[in-house]
């Protein structure tokens, strides 16, 4: 995954009402409740239907690292969908999303001005229009590249351009990112 995609990650588990399950079992538990039966656990995990139901009964406590990071992935991707998605959608309806970052940017500008880029740490508030975009992106399996370019244009109207307020012939372009946060 990429920079933009595990910000967006962070940010849908930053909407939990509620923490996923802690233990082995409660976890075991929640996906079979989840994919409804051992087998389709297994399955997802990349483990024997057996091993999946010594884990459910706490014959097995500790799985291999590994087996552990899916399990607990798994939970993460199916816990709270309806939360998630809600917050989701009123980003991408009213309130929009914030977007921090300290990144390089480059520039294409007029003759006469500027266009060489550099670090810069902003924290900016994007419209819902950026957050629907980014959304419908991810869902799509888009690229991190193409998300990238989805929040380089937010940030090049919201904060470069100003709304069109000033910097119309600017074009501006995302790279080098030193870390990425977005939330909603």
């Amino acid at each position: 995954m990429g920079e933009i995609e595990d910000a967006i990650e962070r940010a849908d588990q930053e909407a939990f009402t509620r923490e996923p399950p802690k233990g082995l079992k409660a976890r075991i538990n929640f996906l079979v409740g989840q994919l409804k039966t051992t087998k389709a656990v297994a399955a997802e995990l990349g483990v024997s239907q057996r091993s999946v139901e010594r884990y459910r009964t706490g014959e097995r406590k500790h799985p291999p690292k590994p087996i552990a990071d899916r399990i607990e992935a798994a939970v993460r991707v199916r816990w709270q969908p309806r939360v998630r998605g809600r917050h989701r959608k009123q980003a991408a309806t009213a309130t929009g999303i914030t977007i921090e970052t300290r990144a390089r940017f480059g520039y294409t500008a007029p003759v006469g001005t500027t266009d060489d880029g550099r670090m810069r740490r902003l924290t900016i508030h994007l419209p819902p229009a950026y957050a629907r975009r980014l959304f419908d992106a991810r869902e799509q399996g888009a690229t991190d590249q193409h998300m990238r370019d989805i929040v380089a244009e937010g940030l090049q109207e919201v904060y470069f351009k100003d709304g069109g307020r000033r910097a119309a012939d600017l074009e501006v372009a995302l790279t080098d990112i030193d870390y990425f946060d977005l939330s909603y």
